[in-house]
């Protein structure tokens, strides 16, 4: 008879072969290993952190729409008016710090300069504390004058208003974990970050239904509760990494002399990071614009609500992408650093494939659940029901083009040339995606469905645009210069 094993050896043994399975790939691994199979064990951690923070997104949505029916639609539509407002200003900081952080750590890492890769770290670090300190007192202010730029009076606006300046008081712990997420997944580590922001998302998730319908003491906050769980969430994340970064992890560590600005690594660091600010601040305001857009409709309370569930059904489908992405720029990043052009050729082709497949794949998945996927978070409104299904349906026509869109702009990013990814952003946006959906829902009079199917020709189009991009290798080029050492 063979010796028996406990529950708990069991568990142990399970715990640690999920651990080797997604351990950080050495550097030699990500260089000479199989392509796809690194790049899965990269982005294997962080498809579940991208789909744990998924989940946190529709659980918000969720709970909000438990509300009062009275209440819920106002409220899912007003944090849908404010987030684009306050991606626009985090993409503002998160875009230089997150694009120059992966680029330039990702490629002194494989070139085997791991002080200049944690010296970029530190400096990148103070650059968004700030920033991050300072946008979010404007934005703060600005706020309620921007909303009603926006959307005008009433019960959207209001929700809406409660909701934003909360999160801006909180944005430096919203802009930080972007920015050590980054740098630590350059270096092949997506499992720290995963493990650090699980815990915080799934706080969240535990405060969302407390804080919004209330329990026991806790009076129900609504739309402002969520809010205030998603700051108290992002702070404890933010802790979290500076204690865990202050100990020093792989490569990387706080070094107080090193977060003193040094004017030459800030040129280096925002001349690769402000084209891919530009391009993501100008695609998180061009969300600003299409939701002014979408609020215009005629039905313009439930087709706000519509697209806010829609958007969060299609991030779950997204996460699988969003990681796979991860570990492309990571890979390629490290392949322009240690001079392996054959080897990031590589990477592009099969990182390619792969994204066009998945998204292909799940587009028609996602086509066959709409109804049911956007009933399940606000039951009993039959108006956003259909409204949302029907820009899912519409969406998921698009979405293997999106395949390359999604690799152009990892790859770019791990090249460090961030130029083309402003140009496909803001043509994505604002040449095609806002003046596409407002011909075909205003002048055309197609409504809502003329505003998704807007939306879903503008990603047709971006994605063979991104096409041409990758097939003109104008990523094949390092970003970092020959060793002159760090500051002493």
């Amino acid at each position: 008879m063979g010796a028996s094993v406990n529950p708990t050896e069991r568990g142990l043994g399970y715990t640690y072969r999920f651990a080797m399975k997604f351990r950080t790939p050495s550097r030699d691994e990500i260089l000479t290993g199989p392509a796809l199979a690194t790049m899965a064990r990269i982005g294997g951690p962080a498809i579940l952190g991208s789909l744990i923070f998924t989940l946190y997104n529709l659980a918000d949505a969720f709970w909000i729409g438990r509300l009062p029916p009275e209440a819920s639609a106002a409220a899912v539509a007003g944090i849908q008016v404010s987030w684009p407002i306050v991606w626009f200003l985090i993409s503002s900081i998160s875009g230089f710090g997150g694009a120059a952080v992966s680029a330039l750590v990702a490629q002194y890492v494989g070139a085997g300069r791991p002080k200049e890769a944690n010296y970029a770290l530190n400096q990148l670090l103070s650059l968004s504390a700030v920033s991050g300190i300072v946008l979010g007192v404007a934005g703060y202010f600005l706020s309620p004058w921007v909303l009603a730029l926006l959307i005008g009076e009433g019960t959207v606006a209001s929700a809406a208003s409660l909701y934003i300046q909360i999160i801006f008081l909180g944005l430096p712990t919203m802009v930080l974990p972007g920015l050590f997420y980054s740098a630590l997944a350059a270096t092949g580590d997506t499992l720290t970050p995963l493990l650090v922001n699980g815990g915080g998302t799934l706080l969240n998730m535990a405060l969302d239904p407390l804080l919004v319908l209330g329990w026991g003491p806790v009076p129900q906050m609504g739309i402002l509760g969520a809010a205030y769980a998603t700051v108290a969430a992002q702070g404890l994340v933010t802790a979290a990494f500076l204690v865990l970064l202050a100990r020093g992890k792989g490569h990387l560590r706080l070094e107080p002399a090193a977060l003193f600005p040094r004017w030459t690594w800030i040129v280096k660091g925002l001349r690769i990071g402000v084209p891919a600010a530009i391009g993501q601040s100008s695609m998180a305001f061009g969300f600003v614009i299409m939701t002014a857009v979408i609020g215009r409709l005629p039905n313009a309370e439930a087709a706000l609500a519509g697209y806010g569930i829609g958007d969060r059904v299609l991030g779950i489908l997204f996460i699988v992408t969003e990681g796979l992405g991860t570990g492309l720029t990571t890979m390629v990043g490290q392949a322009l650093g240690a001079g392996a052009m054959d080897r990031a050729q590589e990477l592009v082709r099969k990182g390619l494939r792969a994204l066009i497949v998945i998204l292909a794949a799940e587009a028609g998945l996602l086509w066959l659940i709409r109804y049911p996927a956007v009933a399940m978070f606000i039951p009993g409104r039959e108006d956003v029901i259909e409204l949302g299904a029907r820009f899912i349906g519409a969406f998921a026509v698009s979405m293997p083009f999106l395949g390359t869109f999604f690799a152009a702009m990892a790859i770019y990013r791990g090249s460090g040339h961030n130029v083309p990814t402003m140009v496909l952003g803001v043509v994505r946006l604002w040449v095609l995606r806002i003046p596409l959906s407002y011909l075909f829902g205003f002048p055309l009079g197609l409504g809502a469905d003329g505003v998704w199917w807007g939306m879903s020709l503008s990603n047709v189009i971006a994605g063979l645009i991104a096409l041409g991009f990758l097939l003109s290798r104008s990523w094949q080029r390092s970003v970092v210069e020959e060793s002159k050492g760090v500051p002493g």
